[in-house]
């Protein structure tokens, strides 16, 4: 019967191992677009940018305006002439006012708003996409980050084995009457260090998940098996020209820069007459007048003849503003620049650190194997043991770190380019 429970616990945990799901960081990122909410909260400014368009279409359309009331007075309007008095209005009335006002020439006001709104919306597109991109990079070090905290764990791990083996030997040795109980201390305080430094990296691997999870909109407790065979190509060498016009945040700032130039020119037109056409029907009840309701039809222009020199001032604003977004794009290009240089000093130095770890490991290996032996043969110490152990741990950790390293710093390239 035991035996029977035994190979159905083990198949259900072979079953178990078969359905876990696997997660690429493609998977992530296509995730992390559908479902983040960040960048959900993102998009709705390109549909408001939208709605701003047909704001700005309504000025060529007509304006309707309908009033409507009732109005009660103390006493009725009238007038005097000489002896003679006489009413001129009932004291209570209904009233109508509806009207039709078009817009039949501004100057290019109207125009010139609808062309500030359009460009406000691809500035709002490119700003979602620049966003898209950041979130990327983010799911990029989380995913790399979850990776790289197992592979501590799996350090932690075989350190742990390592010195819980060392403990063994020098108890041994110990009780041969060989070595000191110091050398057994030791051990016992190293194992448990090493127990520490599991829980460490334990712990961030559960963090890194969480974060993980956030980002790419999936139940804090999911966990999947992340791979490792990702590989980003056809990055720019150093020192190479790179046209930055797939940058989403260049972009953007360019068509801040077309805005204030139409806001110039809008500010400007207020100096300006409007010319307008008015349909009007008003209405107000008064049974002493035979025609209570009249109709017009006006065809003028209006114009501000002074302001308090407001014009002028929103025109100077405007002018000064459209200088701060040319800085603000000059300042951009230069520190995008400066991101992709330092990307790709990132990436050739982590690349450089896999090489030297790699050989590191080797020596690492083979140095721990001497150590322990020369301790196991009464030539060496204790202390040489535990600090080959350490010197191989740390050099694995180095070799974890620059791995990841390289993966994020390459990610940061094509962030940097606009084409993560």
């Amino acid at each position: 019967m035991q035996k029977t429970a035994g190979i159905l616990a083990a198949l259900l945990l072979m079953a178990g191992v078969a359905q876990a799901e696997t997660l690429t960081l493609s998977d992530s990122l296509n995730r992390a677009r559908a479902t983040n909410l960040g960048l959900k909260a993102t998009s709705y400014e390109e549909t408001m940018a939208q709605d701003q368009i047909d704001v700005a279409r309504s000025a060529r359309l007509p304006r309707v305006d309908l009033q409507a009331g009732y109005t009660a007075q103390q006493a009725a309007q009238g007038f005097s002439l000489g002896p003679v008095s006489a009413e001129t209005q009932d004291p209570d009335y209904a009233f109508l006012n509806f009207s039709i006002y078009q817009t039949l020439y501004d100057f290019g006001r109207t125009k010139t708003r609808i062309e500030e709104a359009q460009l406000q919306r691809q500035a709002a597109h490119y700003g979602y996409s620049g966003a898209e991109q950041d979130l990327f990079l983010q799911v990029v070090r989380a995913y790399f980050g979850v990776l790289e905290a197992k592979k501590l764990v799996e350090a932690a791990n075989d350190e742990l084995a390592q010195m819980t083996a060392h403990r063994k030997t020098a108890q041994a040795l110990f009780d041969e009457g060989v070595v000191t109980r110091n050398d057994l201390l030791q051990a016992e305080v190293r194992v448990a260090a090493a127990r520490q430094k599991l829980l460490a990296a334990q712990n961030q691997v559960e963090n890194g998940w969480l974060n993980l999870d956030y980002l790419i909109g999936a139940t804090p407790g999911f966990r999947a098996e992340l791979t490792e065979d990702f590989r980003i190509g056809g990055m720019p060498a150093a020192g190479e020209r790179v046209d930055f016009s797939n940058r989403a945040e260049i972009q953007a700032q360019r068509q801040v820069v077309s805005i204030g130039d139409l806001a110039v020119k809008e500010a400007k037109t207020n100096y300006y007459p409007e010319f307008f056409l008015r349909l009007a029907l008003d209405y107000q009840q008064n049974s002493k007048v035979t025609e209570p309701a009249i109709m017009s039809a006006t065809v003028g222009f209006k114009v501000n003849l002074f302001d308090g020199l407001a014009t002028t001032a929103r025109v100077r604003e405007a002018v000064k503003a459209r200088s701060r977004d040319e800085a603000r794009l000059r300042d951009l290009e230069t520190r995008v620049a400066l991101e992709l240089a330092s990307a790709q000093n990132d990436l050739r130095v982590a690349k450089e650190r896999i090489t030297v770890a790699e050989k590191a490991i080797e020596q690492g290996v083979e140095n721990l194997r001497i150590t322990r032996d020369r301790y196991q043969e009464k030539v060496g110490t204790a202390t040489d043991v535990v600090d080959a152990q350490t010197l191989l741990t740390q050099t694995r950790v180095d070799y974890f770190q620059s791995m990841f390293d390289y993966q994020v710093a390459a990610a940061r390239v094509k962030r940097a380019i606009g084409e993560l």
